[in-house]
C-alpha cells in the first residue's frame, strides 16, 4: 500500500464549536443553545455545526454563530481555541471539532435559529458546576474560560469585553467578572495605566456608572501589559 493511499481510512466529519463569552450584569456569561435535533435533542450545548465542503473554518464559525443565535454583524474577538477529536465524542460518526473562542461586550439576547430550539446566556460558573452540556462541550467551555482568564493577565484582551470607549472602573469590573474575584481599585488603575499606550485617553468623561464623571479611555496599540497583572486566587 502506498503511503499516500487514503483508502484504508474512513471519512469523518469536521465541526466548529463556539465558546462565546460576554459580561452581563457584572458576570461572565456563556452562550448556549438548546438542541432541536438528535443527538442530545432538548439538551443545552455550545453553538456550532458541521463545516461545509466549500468553506474555511473561520467562515464556518461565523456562519454558525449567525444561524443559531442571530448574533451576526457584530464586532467580536474570534480566535481558534483547540481541536477536540476523541473517537467517542459524537454518537453519529467520527467527528473532529475545531473550537473557537468569541469575546464581545454585553451582547444582546440571542435569537435561536437553524436547528437550535432555544438560545440563552448562562453564567459560566453555573455551567462548570455540574450543569452538563451535550457532547464534550463542558470540557470545551472550561478550556475557553481558562484561555480568557489566562490571557487577560498579560494582554489587552479584557478590552474586548468593553465598549469602544470605557472607564478604568468598567475595565476593572471585566477582570473581576472573568476571574471571579474583587480587585483593589487603586492598584488596578496603577497597573493598567502604567504600561505606555495600553490605554489611551479619549478626552471625554461619563457618569453612566454613577458618581463623579470618570475619564474615558480606548484600547491602545500596546498588546502586552508590562508587568503582567497576576490573577489572584479566588
Amino acid at each position: 500500500m502506498s503511503p499516500s493511499d487514503a483508502s484504508p481510512y474512513p471519512p469523518f466529519g469536521v465541526t466548529v464549536d463556539l465558546v462565546v463569552l460576554t459580561v452581563r450584569d457584572h458576570t461572565l456569561n456563556a452562550l448556549t443553545i438548546r438542541r432541536g435535533e438528535p443527538p442530545f435533542q432538548g439538551q443545552w450545548a455550545l453553538p456550532g455545526g458541521f463545516v461545509r465542503p466549500d468553506e474555511g473554518l473561520e467562515a464556518a464559525a461565523a456562519r454558525e454563530l449567525a444561524e443559531e443565535t442571530g448574533l451576526d454583524q457584530l464586532e467580536v474577538h474570534l480566535e481558534q481555541l483547540a481541536t477536540f477529536g476523541d473517537p467517542g465524542r459524537d454518537p453519529r460518526m467520527r467527528v473532529v471539532s475545531v473550537a473557537y473562542l468569541v469575546l464581545a461586550p454585553d451582547l444582546p439576547t440571542p435569537r435561536p435559529g437553524g436547528d437550535a430550539a432555544g438560545a440563552r446566556w448562562t453564567p459560566a460558573a453555573d455551567l462548570a458546576d455540574g450543569s452538563r452540556l451535550a457532547f464534550d462541550h463542558t470540557k470545551i467551555l472550561e478550556d475557553g474560560v481558562e484561555r480568557a482568564r489566562a490571557k487577560i493577565e498579560y494582554s489587552s484582551l479584557a478590552a474586548a469585553f468593553c465598549p469602544e470607549e470605557f472607564t478604568v472602573g468598567e475595565l476593572r469590573r471585566v477582570y473581576e467578572a472573568v476571574w471571579g474575584v474583587a480587585l483593589d481599585p487603586r492598584n488596578f488603575h496603577r497597573k493598567v495605566t502604567g504600561t505606555p499606550d495600553f490605554l489611551v485617553p479619549t478626552g471625554g468623561t461619563t457618569t453612566r456608572q454613577g458618581g463623579r464623571p470618570a475619564q474615558l479611555f480606548r484600547r491602545g496599540s500596546a498588546e502586552k501589559l508590562n508587568p503582567p497583572m497576576l490573577r489572584p486566587e479566588a
